[in-house]
């Protein structure tokens, strides 16, 4: 099964958890100190809100959700094939997870993932780049991850 996957910036985690399990009548998959993520089965999406003070309401990223590892190196394939050039990370932990993942650039610049995840996580990220973080969302020095500097 595929879904489509918008990660949204929020000022306020605890206000969109809220508004968004309303909306969607759902609560959320997984819930983490600025993190969260809803599997909504109707319509087919992963919402994800990263709390970022000061961008609420903007997108993040987009995504597409797929089944397995097996189907994400096809889109590298694919998307390769197409010209498109793409950012692999294979077996890397982002957003609580671990994922293996393609990136692609849209025309306007937007960000576009294709990725399928193998585990949960108790960190929030640690591929080359970007931030590590514990369950709490804070970095070795302390300091809490957000949106704009994390991998999601």
């Amino acid at each position: 099964m595929s879904r489509a996957q918008l990660a949204l910036n929020v000022d306020n985690l605890e206000e969109a958890v809220t508004f968004y399990s309303k909306l969607f009548d759902t609560p959320p998959a997984k819930l983490k100190p600025g993190y969260a993520n809803f599997a909504i089965a109707q319509p087919p999406l992963k919402l994800v809100l990263l709390e970022n003070p000061g961008a609420g309401g903007t997108i993040n990223h987009l995504g597409v959700e797929v089944e397995s590892s097996a189907r994400v190196h096809e889109e590298i394939a694919r998307l390769t094939g197409e010209g498109l050039f793409t950012d692999e990370e294979i077996g890397t932990t982002c957003c609580f997870a671990t994922q293996d993942k393609v990136w692609v650039t849209g025309p306007a610049g937007e960000k576009w993932e294709v990725y399928t995840v193998l585990a949960d996580s108790e960190t929030f990220g640690s591929s080359p780049g970007h931030l590590d973080t514990d369950a709490e969302g804070a970095t070795a020095d302390g300091e809490k991850a957000t949106a704009g500097t994390s991998c999601c």
